[in-house]
């Protein structure tokens, strides 16, 4: 019973591959669509345990300058993948090949 619940707390405590999944969300004030992809991309979060960030553009001129109008625009691991909609199962298929991918870590 013992090696049982040892290995259960070992696992228990591995990190799992979504955790190093990174999103980042481009928002500006205002924009009801930027609501809209926090609040599912948050729903998402608490599901799958991956890393997530809003950034407000309107403070910084280089990113309105980049993106502009084309809010809410959802980053995963760099690469953008939404620019204006958020669309939950492509969402969830990107994370799961994402997650799938082989890490640094294990190597």
């Amino acid at each position: 019973m013992k090696i049982s619940l040892a290995w259960l707390c070992t696992w228990w405590r591995k990190p799992s591959r979504s955790e190093t999944v990174r999103v980042l969300l481009y928002t500006r004030s205002g924009c009801h669509l930027c609501e809209v992809a926090r609040e599912r991309l948050q729903e998402k979060q608490r599901r799958h345990g991956f890393q997530f960030e809003a950034v407000n553009i309107d403070g910084d001129p280089d990113l309105v300058a980049h993106f502009g109008e084309d809010v809410p625009v959802v980053t995963v691991n760099g690469r953008v993948r939404f620019r204006g909609t958020f669309n939950d199962v492509l969402f969830t298929r990107l994370l799961r090949a994402e997650a799938s991918q082989p890490s640094i870590r294990d190597s």
